[in-house]
């Protein structure tokens, strides 16, 4: 007879959980919670590979190159989630997810795409995929064929890729350059990886595009310089981040977003060197990053 194949740990049944359905709903609740306390440190674990994950992803942007998520069902729309924030927080389109089976896969299950590796392939060419790209295949079991169908595509045009699994097991390990593989043990529910496992997807991708952002200089302390105030709250909030970091009053802020045309890394060089808006786009141009050039500012009229 054959062997058993060894049960995936995204799949395994949790021994905390077996009498779930006999419970009241406070300790459903707590087991839960108990549960998902697992999530953080078992992410935690994982900070070095993040790191590497991340100084790849900001220099695949720097050379022109995009950070691109790839996934499926659960794992596919917390990269959507996650790549769609980027734009209107950071300014930035370098960011793309592709989420299998999409756009009907947004809002409805399509499971049948997870067992299609030729289409990952097809998917990564539409938005035509280089060796300048990070691609960041995301799969908690970390065996989609889906996802390690694109991420050997990548790996032929010698793009750098990156693996995100619950599994310690995954078969996406050898395609990738890192993985990172927060282990955070059998689900309340069996095999739905939507709960600890999604949840340690999110708090990794969360880092990632986050920690990102601030080396490549979209971010000065814990401001976001480079948010799009392409609507009132936006606005509101840009201009906060005006008044927060040049201590001008909030007309002064209004004042220089609108003469910047809601340009807010422009809008802050003007009111700190008190310059045209010209002569701050350019600075801003010339610099390594907006908020290397606006540390020295600052630091110039301290």
């Amino acid at each position: 007879m054959k062997p058993k194949p060894r049960e995936r740990i995204t799949e395994q049944t949790n021994p905390a959980s077996e009498s779930l359905d006999t419970q009241s709903t406070r300790e459903t609740l707590r087991l839960i919670n108990r549960e998902d306390h697992r999530v953080a440190r078992a992410v935690g674990k994982t900070l070095t590979q993040i790191a590497r994950a991340v100084d790849m992803a900001a220099r695949a942007i720097r050379n022109g190159g995009r950070l691109i998520y790839l996934g499926s069902g659960t794992s596919g729309r917390l990269g959507v989630l996650d790549a769609t924030e980027c734009a209107p927080t950071f300014g930035t389109d370098s960011v793309v997810a592709i989420l299998a089976g999409a756009p009907a896969a947004f809002t409805s299950s399509v499971e049948e795409v997870e067992d299609n590796p030729q289409q990952a392939m097809r998917d990564l060419k539409k938005i035509k995929l280089t060796r300048h790209d990070l691609l960041v295949g995301i799969s908690a079991s970390g065996s989609a064929p889906y996802v390690l169908g694109g991420m050997r595509y990548a790996r032929t045009l010698k793009a750098k890729v990156v693996g995100l699994a619950c599994n310690p097991e995954a078969l996406l390990k050898p395609l990738a350059d890192v993985t990172i593989i927060p282990v955070v043990g059998p689900e309340v529910i069996a095999d739905s990886s939507r709960m600890k496992a999604g949840t340690a997807q999110k708090l990794v991708l969360n880092m990632l595009s986050t920690a990102t952002m601030v080396r490549l200089g979209y971010v000065l302390s814990s401001s976001m310089i480079n948010v799009q105030p392409t609507n009132q709250k936006l606005m509101k909030r840009a201009e906060g981040i005006l008044t927060k970091l040049t201590g001008a009053s909030e007309a002064t802020a209004a004042k220089a977003l609108k003469d910047s045309r809601r340009d807010l890394p422009v809008a802050l060089l003007m009111v700190v060197k008190k310059i045209p808006r010209h002569e701050a786009a350019r600075l801003l141009r010339e610099g390594t990053s907006a908020a290397a050039v606006l540390r020295e500012a600052m630091a110039d009229v301290l």
